[in-house]
C-alpha cells in the first residue's frame, strides 16, 4: 500500500521492509473508542476507511488488520526501515 494522497495531519513516514512501500502516519484521533484506544497512530492506506490503527515504533509497526468474532483487534507486526518524523523537520521561525 503506497502513499495515501489524502493523509490528514501526517507526523511521519516509514518504509515497510517486505514489500518496500512507504506509508505516512498520524496521531490516532479515535483514542476515545474502545477498539482503538490501544493504538497511538493511524497509518494511511487505501483500505475502505482510508487508514488502519497502529503503533509505529522505531523498527516495527504493530498494525490492526482486522477484528476477531469477539471484536478484539487482530494485529500483525511489520518490520520497517527509514522511519522519519516530520515534526523534527519543521523550520524554526
Amino acid at each position: 500500500m503506497p502513499y495515501f494522497t489524502h493523509a490528514k495531519d501526517p507526523i511521519g513516514v516509514f518504509t515497510e521492509c517486505e514489500v518496500g512501500y512507504d506509508h505516512e502516519f498520524s496521531s490516532n484521533p479515535d483514542t476515545h473508542l474502545v477498539f482503538a484506544k490501544d493504538f497511538d497512530h493511524i497509518i494511511w492506506t487505501r483500505c475502505a476507511m482510508g487508514y488502519r490503527y497502529a503503533n509505529v515504533k522505531k523498527t516495527v509497526v504493530e498494525i490492526c488488520v482486522d477484528e476477531d468474532e469477539s471484536g478484539k483487534p487482530i494485529v500483525q507486526k511489520w518490520r520497517i526501515r527509514n522511519r522519519k518524523s516530520y515534526l523534527n523537520t519543521i523550520p524554526q521561525a
